[in-house]
């Protein structure tokens, strides 16, 4: 393999090039006309423009990506995430031209693209799932019984969904056929397919998901996993590794399950697969994305591997070379997704010019961007500007240093989610572990945090936190069992 086209744009094109260059391999960016001086296409050994800066007339054009391969002299195509990454189709021509995919296999990401294919693939695998359908829903008046015997409320979900596109919670049986058809039309709308499953909610549970990595000879580990419970949207904001809230013993059965749902569908490259755990730490298995995720440097950091590294060796072939004993804890990282959102609209996304950037230095912080100051923010695409990661020996030593790197991030021109990184670093319920997918909803109010002044934030994550408190001091009084409060101990393994 000696040059790669990078099917994305921004950070993770920087990213993955980056990797490319360290292996001695030459990498070509794809751009939209919005990208025409975007760092990526700087830093690239080639660059071709392939359209206007809608991602349909562009990124996501993927016969266009396939001869620009071949026009290049390219071996093979590295998608990112988003876009074209999870496409089978765009995959399995990528082969059928002679080139080389960087991710699974067509089959793979068919079976798990497909929640109700997912669910059914790895029922036979020990793998925990909710209870719910395990088919498409065809009939309401069964989809009614169905919810009935597993109990309200229950969560109706498009099969072809991500993002929180196509989900509705139902609470009563009242809500049910109306729920049904408006998450069939939101799926119809963003997925061209209206197929919806139901299954039975877990209220406020943690959102926990494992890094697999698979080769082409049948090996799978687990890379530990990642707590990405501090959502907006059903889109994760906050993520660190490992998780505050893990046993060992429930850490080892979550990444033996996390194999098993890859070996349900002969997974290889870098995969995830996510998990809901409830207050007691049982957990069930949610989805699998069968690529790169956004969070993936908080496991590179704490496993000591390149990720974008390892998807090009099984690419190309290779057996991993190590096997799951070798594969240790060391550390804590925690990463803040800077993104051009107004924290204090409800995380609307913003628009306009980077009147001035700079980002965090020192010891222990790493950032993946791909801006700079006078750059716009193209208003096409995602609104992301930044990963900004910490590592430290311990969780409070990457919190520490967190904190410490937001206030040295400098951006001025838009709204970013840069001070809600400092209000959940030092919320009192993040500290201790004590959250769950409901933090901004129980704890975040915008009305406490109209000020630029740190202190007043600070004051007011405590202020916000004072809630948690109480709700702990009620549980102890009411008698609660020891053992039922421990399961949010921080615990390390």
């Amino acid at each position: 393999m000696k040059k790669i086209v990078i099917a994305n744009r921004g950070e993770i094109a920087l990213r993955v090039m980056r990797t490319a260059k360290e292996m001695g391999i030459k990498t070509v960016a794809v751009f939209s006309e919005a990208d025409r001086k975007a760092l990526h296409v700087r830093y690239a050994d080639e660059a071709i423009c392939i359209g206007p800066p809608p991602s349909n007339q562009s990124y996501l054009l993927g016969d266009k990506i396939i001869e620009v391969a071949k026009q290049t002299g390219a071996d093979a195509i590295h998608p990112g995430y988003g876009f074209l990454s999870e496409n089978a189709d765009f995959a399995r021509k990528v082969k059928a031209a002679g080139l080389i995919f960087i991710g699974p296999s067509a089959e793979s990401m068919e079976t798990m693209g497909d929640k109700i294919s997912a669910k059914q693939a790895v029922s036979n695998f020990n793998v925990p799932l909710v209870p719910g359908t395990k088919e498409a829903l065809k009939d309401i008046t069964v989809g009614k019984k169905i919810a009935d015997e597993i109990g309200y409320p229950v969560l109706v979900k498009a099969s072809a969904g991500g993002g929180g596109k196509g989900m509705r919670v139902v609470w009563k049986e009242e809500e049910f056929e109306e729920s049904i058809k408006l998450a069939q039309s939101e799926a119809l709308s963003a997925f061209s397919d209206d197929s919806v499953f139901i299954e039975k909610y877990v209220e406020s549970p943690k959102h926990i998901e494992i890094q697999v990595l698979g080769d082409q000879h049948g090996n799978v580990v687990y890379l530990f996993e990642r707590e990405c419970s501090i959502q907006r949207r059903h889109q994760k904001l906050v993520e660190e590794a490992p998780s505050s809230c893990l046993t060992p013993e429930v850490r080892k059965k979550m990444g033996e399950a996390a194999v098993n749902v890859a070996k349900a569908c002969n997974y290889y490259g870098a995969g995830t697969v996510e998990f809901l755990a409830d207050e007691d730490l049982n957990f069930y298995f949610l989805e699998m994305n069968t690529r790169l995720q956004v969070e993936h440097p908080v496991t590179e950091q704490i496993v000591g591997l390149d990720l974008v590294k390892e998807q090009i060796r099984i690419a190309r072939g290779e057996t991993l070379g190590y096997t799951q004993e070798d594969l240790k804890i060391h550390g804590h990282a925690i990463e803040l997704r800077v993104c051009a959102e107004d924290p204090m609209n409800n995380f609307l996304p913003d628009i306009g010019k980077l009147k001035s950037y700079k980002t965090p230095q020192g010891y222990g912080v790493r950032v993946d961007d791909s801006f700079e100051a006078g750059m716009e923010i193209p208003i096409q695409y995602d609104p992301m500007i930044a990963k900004l990661i910490t590592f430290g020996k311990t969780r409070e030593e990457a919190i520490q240093r967190m904190i410490r790197a937001i206030e040295d991030y400098k951006i001025t021109g838009i709204e970013t989610t840069l001070s809600f990184g400092t209000f959940v670093m030092k919320h009192p319920a993040f500290r201790e572990g004590h959250f769950d997918t409901k933090f901004i909803e129980k704890y975040f109010e915008p009305e406490m945090f109209k000020t630029s002044n740190p202190e007043l934030h600070e004051a007011a994550a405590y202020a916000a936190g004072s809630l948690f408190f109480q709700k702990e001091s009620t549980k102890q009084a009411a008698g609660e069992s020891k053992q039922q409060s421990s399961n949010w101990q921080l615990k390390r393994g």
